[in-house]
């Protein structure tokens, strides 16, 4: 690969890690199987993307995953979208899962702030998954049937997961943060059979009793016929009042082997929600097989996660990396969890985590590490972290100033492995390569079968400068569809409608000459706060709601490294104000119905918002001025309704970009 002498090596990898790396043994296996001279990683990787048939049936056949029948065809037509892997196979991600039972060490070690502390067996997790698998077959629950939860990052989560997944019913979790409105317009797209809660949770040293929020959120879904409480917060919280209502003690009480049903290797694992700027939160469907290829493949290639490793990637239940959390086991390493606020009491708390649980690999998102860095933590000082290899990083870009403070701060030796992907499709397309060196501000490379590009507009492909973020081939974790999406127009609609038949993911993303990549943050209007997307029509349906609003518009400024800031501009009625009172109101609004971390840093007073001919509120050429482009380059006047509204949007760029000079 070209060379950039500018570029600031940070990390190397000694000799003894490549050799150990779990990519080194696959190249050397592929090698010798099948005649191939893939020299370095960049040759793999461009094989991988060249024969992606030959590539993904390879990862099965390596790590011996449990896909019965043919395996070939693996994919009979190369399309977007509409992609069939391996249609010929049956398989269950849970089979996967318990093949790496093991006596010698536990499935999950727990704590949360408030040091309560569980570990559970191979044992255990596999008792608690046949019960559970077995009571949700005596209620009915067959395969594609919805079983939902609403639960935090503790055992008892993984433990529904499981259970739902190993009999075929298709799992969805929200976060108890999330207020009732917004579980409700996901869940309710879905319609659950049943519904696993909690009473409450604990963030930041307060107790949030959670089931009045339950109450109003059971009164927005009747398809629900089962509820499962699971006594959190409150250990003698009973389910009195809710619809068939049962405690997850009882659930358990029966024991009952797990019996796993062999599934098409494309049958519903679970639904996810991404959300784009317009109506109801994404309901994303993702197949058995696809998630198992995807996540063995990020955990055992580009995270190099070995088995008996303690892993550990800090989460909510509210963000797809829970999901990657559950993926250790897939690979036999320890799920090690944490349940609370990282600030509480202050940001060394997770670093003491890490060196209570002796973790292998720790994982955040990037905003975590620059608080930590401002709020000067230095880890290395905290705890003992002799066992750490490798730190973890995605949600947003990470800065060049957090890539120095890891090494500075947290261990001279240790690999730094951002990567950036996507609820859409629970994977990474860049990330960690063990085998490389790391570039302070640049993830290591594209991942191994994602044939990733930066595009202009006409979609030609880009080298060194900044475009949108495309994938010119299928892989199997991309969506099988969503949900309640007849004719798959609003899938095309998501990923397809700018370049056809390709994947463009919304990011703006520079390949640079070394075969590294920068990611820049959105590149269309989607809110994304600290790694958690969420649509700005969820927003404005909370925002507007307040007698006091007549319209709004929010941006999101995540970009090029910058911490994010997130206005809000508000039309208000006649008459009204924005006093403390009203932007009190607005921001508790937030907080309650949708969640703490889409609460808007500032709330400004406009005299009108801008839009389009068709009535489209003009997001992103607003965040393009916000952002220092001219004005003449990002909206068309000639389009839009009320062209003169964008003069104040201009004029407040302007003294904003002059204030921070």
């Amino acid at each position: 690969m070209n060379t950039d002498s500018s570029a600031e090596v940070i990390w190397r990898p000694e000799a003894e890690r490549i050799r150990g790396a779990r990519l080194t043994a696959f190249i050397a296996w592929l090698n010798q199987r099948s005649g191939l001279a893939l020299a370095d990683y960049h040759a793999l990787w461009r094989w991988s993307v060249d024969d992606p048939e030959g590539f993904w049936l390879a990862l099965v056949q390596y790590f011996e995953l449990p896909l019965d029948g043919e395996c070939t065809p693996v994919l009979p037509e190369r399309r977007m979208p509409g992609a069939r892997w391996f249609p010929n196979t049956r398989t269950n991600y849970v089979r996967q899962i318990f093949r790496n039972a093991s006596s010698k060490r536990p499935a999950i070690v727990f704590r949360n702030e408030a040091d309560e502390r569980d570990e559970v067996s191979w044992g255990r997790l596999q008792a608690e998954v046949g019960a559970l698998s077995a009571w949700l077959r005596c209620q009915g629950v067959k395969p594609g049937d919805r079983v939902v939860a609403w639960l935090p990052n503790i055992p008892p989560t993984v433990t529904a997961f499981l259970a739902a997944a190993s009999i075929g019913a298709v799992w969805s979790l929200c976060s108890p943060e999330m207020g009732a409105a917004a579980v409700a317009d996901r869940f309710r797209q879905i319609e659950p059979k049943v519904l696993i809660a909690v009473d409450g949770y604990r963030w930041g040293g307060k107790a949030h009793d959670r089931r009045a929020v339950l109450a109003e959120m059971l009164g927005q879904l009747p398809s629900v016929e089962r509820v499962v409480l699971v006594p959190y917060l409150d250990r003698t919280a009973l389910p009195a009042g809710l619809p068939g209502g049962t405690l997850w003690s009882d659930v358990l009480r029966e024991p009952a082997p797990i019996e796993i049903e062999a599934l098409p290797f494309d049958h519903p694992l679970w639904i996810v929600y991404s959300s784009g700027t317009t109506g109801l939160p994404k309901p994303i469907v993702h197949g058995h097989g696809g998630i198992l290829i995807e996540h063995v493949k990020t955990l055992a290639l580009h995270n190099d996660v070995h088995e008996g490793d303690r892993f550990h990637w800090y989460t909510t239940t509210g963000w797809v990396m829970w999901n990657l959390n559950v993926a250790a086991l897939l690979v036999g390493a320890v799920m090690c969890t944490y349940d609370g606020n990282p600030a509480w009491p202050d940001y060394s708390t997770l670093w003491s985590f890490c060196g209570r649980m002796n973790l292998d690999f720790f994982g955040a998102g990037a905003a975590f590490f620059s608080l930590c860095e401002k709020n000067g933590i230095e880890p290395r000082n905290v705890a003992a972290l002799g066992s750490l290899r490798t730190v973890g990083s995605t949600g947003s870009p990470l800065s060049p100033e957090s890539y120095r403070w890891v090494y500075d701060k947290v261990r001279r030796d240790v690999w730094l492995a951002p990567m950036s992907g996507g609820t859409d499709f629970a994977g990474a397309f860049v990330g960690g390569v063990p085998t490389l060196p790391v570039v302070v501000g640049e993830m290591q490379a594209r991942c191994l079968g994602a044939d990733v590009q930066a595009w202009d507009d006409a979609g030609n492909a880009l080298v060194d400068e900044v475009g949108e973020l495309v994938c010119v081939q299928p892989i199997p974790s991309m969506p099988l569809y969503l949900w309640n999406d007849p004719g798959g127009k609003r899938l095309h609609d998501s990923y397809f409608d700018v370049y056809p038949g390709v994947w463009r993911h919304g990011d703006w993303l520079r390949i640079t000459p070394r075969g590294g990549a920068v990611i820049y943050g959105r590149s269309d209007a989607t809110i994304n706060r600290h790694g958690v997307r969420m649509g700005t029509s969820e927003l404005y349906s909370v925002i507007e709601a307040m007698p006091e609003v007549l319209d709004s518009l929010v941006v999101d400024l995540e970009f090029l490294g910058r911490e994010s800031w997130m206005p809000l501009f508000v039309v208000l009625r006649a008459g009204a104000e924005l006093d403390a009172a009203l932007a009190g109101r607005i921001t508790a609004a937030v907080r309650e119905s949708l969640s703490a971390r889409h609460v808007p840093n500032e709330v400004i007073v406009v005299p009108e918002i801008p839009r389009t001919l068709t009535g489209k509120k003009l997001e992103i050429p607003v965040k393009k001025l916000l952002l220092g482009q001219p004005a003449e380059k990002v909206a068309n006047r000639d389009a839009m309704a009320n062209p003169a509204s964008l003069d104040w949007f201009i004029d407040f760029a302007r003294r904003r970009t002059a204030a921070t000079i």
